[in-house]
């Protein structure tokens, strides 16, 4: 687990920025709501598949990018209890994984004594918009902290390709939308052919 008093470091040209503890309420409610909806059992989220689902809705393509994925959460959380893998401290600080779109580099963060984890999210999310050096900014923050979202995203330039995921389409701003559900059902292994 990274020191609670440490701040991301961006670094490379897509990040992506989760509040992990939202994701993995919503994952819960998806799990729960599909199984009776299907009738089968569905077993948690894939981690590596969602990020890639991320990574595509925000425009990274097939190459050899790397992507650096920020996950923040409450420092009494040790894992998303919905994900595989999920733990924090021992399975995602400071791994990272490669497939067609690049590498990946996961690190988790979690809020600070004097800073709240919409705090943590807000200044990660302004790094990233004020850094030359990232070109894509992927955030997932929890329905609660959206309008301040959409306030810091006032500052950034045109010059990014910046998407906001939520449950549902919500007030715009200089920025894409995508509805966080696809990119989680898709790590669930739900089928479109399955919904009725």
């Amino acid at each position: 687990m990274n020191h609670p008093t440490e701040r991301p470091q961006v670094t490379c040209t897509n990040v992506i920025i989760v509040d992990a503890d939202f994701a993995d309420h919503v994952t819960f409610d998806l799990i729960v709501n599909f199984e009776r909806m299907i009738g089968r059992p569905i077993p948690n989220a894939d981690l590596a598949r969602w990020i890639d689902c991320l990574a595509l809705d925000g425009g990274v393509r097939e190459g050899s990018d790397q992507t650096q994925v920020v996950l923040i959460h409450d420092s009494k959380r040790p894992r998303m209890e919905n994900f595989t893998p999920g733990g924090f401290a021992d399975e995602l600080n400071a791994k990272a994984f490669s497939d067609h779109l690049g590498e990946f580099v996961i690190n988790a963060y979690t809020e600070e004594s004097m800073v709240s984890k919409e705090e943590l999210l807000i200044d990660t999310l302004l790094l990233c918009c004020s850094s030359e050096e990232v070109k894509r900014v992927m955030v997932v923050p929890d329905d609660q902290y959206y309008d301040s979202v959409r306030k810091a995203l006032r500052q950034a330039g045109d010059e990014k390709r910046i998407t906001v995921f939520a449950m549902q389409p919500m007030p715009g701003g200089n920025f894409r939308q995508e509805i966080l559900g696809y990119s989680l059902m898709s790590a669930l292994g739900i089928r479109a052919e399955e919904i009725p």
